[in-house]
């Protein structure tokens, strides 16, 4: 199995790790260690790049199975043992990191003004959308969200990791933001991401480590997507210069 860095360490930029296998049909090598993030929950896995040497092979995909991670190249596959150093596009993933967290502090606002659990979400460096169930919403509800949401960002609450045993989990349906959960029935340990005092839920990806790196936001739209069900669009705006 990889050890996952990213589930451990977000900032993480680099390791050195070592070629456990090769897939030669499919142009993809597993590692026994990583610090590329391989996409769930919306957020889309890591790009970057294995340094061997005074060579760089471009990490173009990466994917997880029951074997650990999974990292497609593009060019020539190193073979089985070579030692490698994996560096994540560390521009993206930061700013993949802001948005996730972005995401996850606009289900807590929602949360705590309509009790509404998200549907659906998807995100890309920088924005972001996430679906719930809102008979209720009037279109004037939009500009308070927005201050709210910013208001809780800029109150730079910590964001926490936990790791917990899925009985116990499994006692808590709070974790469970989603309208129908989404953890593997053969999960043992679920990772849980804690905005302290916003919102808490079972969560594999990668976030910043308190609210007030996300910045600011703008919720630059709200869609209907059928009768009671609204989908909010999220924009970083930019950071200032040295943020």
């Amino acid at each position: 199995m990889t050890e996952r860095l990213y589930s451990t360490d977000q900032y993480a930029r680099a390791v050195d790790a070592t070629i456990v296998d090769v897939d030669p049909d499919d142009g993809r090598v597993l590692l026994d260690r990583t610090v590329f993030y391989p996409g769930g929950g919306g957020q889309p896995h890591d790009v970057g790049a294995l340094v061997l040497g005074d060579d760089r092979v471009e990490v173009v995909r990466v994917a997880a199975d029951g074997r650990g991670v999974w990292h497609w190249l593009e060019g020539g596959l190193p073979g089985t043992g070579t030692s490698v150093r994996g560096e994540v596009d560390w521009d993206r993933r930061y700013r993949l990191m802001r948005t996730h967290t972005a995401m996850h502090a606009l289900c807590g606002v929602v949360w705590d003004r309509f009790a509404s659990p998200v549907t659906g979400g998807n995100m890309e460096p920088g924005t972001g959308r996430l679906d719930f169930e809102l008979p209720g919403w009037d279109p004037e509800d939009k500009v308070p969200l927005e201050e709210e949401l910013n208001a809780q960002l800029a109150a730079a609450r910590d964001v926490r990791i936990a790791f917990l045993p899925r009985e116990e989990a499994d006692e808590d349906p709070s974790l469970i933001r989603t309208k129908v959960s989404l953890l593997p029935a053969d999960l043992r340990e679920v990772r849980v991401v804690d905005i302290v005092g916003l919102d808490r839920q079972a969560d594999g990806g990668t976030h910043v480590a308190s609210t007030a790196e996300v910045g600011q936001v703008r919720i630059a739209k709200v869609e209907s997507k059928g009768k009671g069900f609204r989908r909010i669009r999220l924009q970083l705006e930019d950071l200032p210069a040295g943020g």
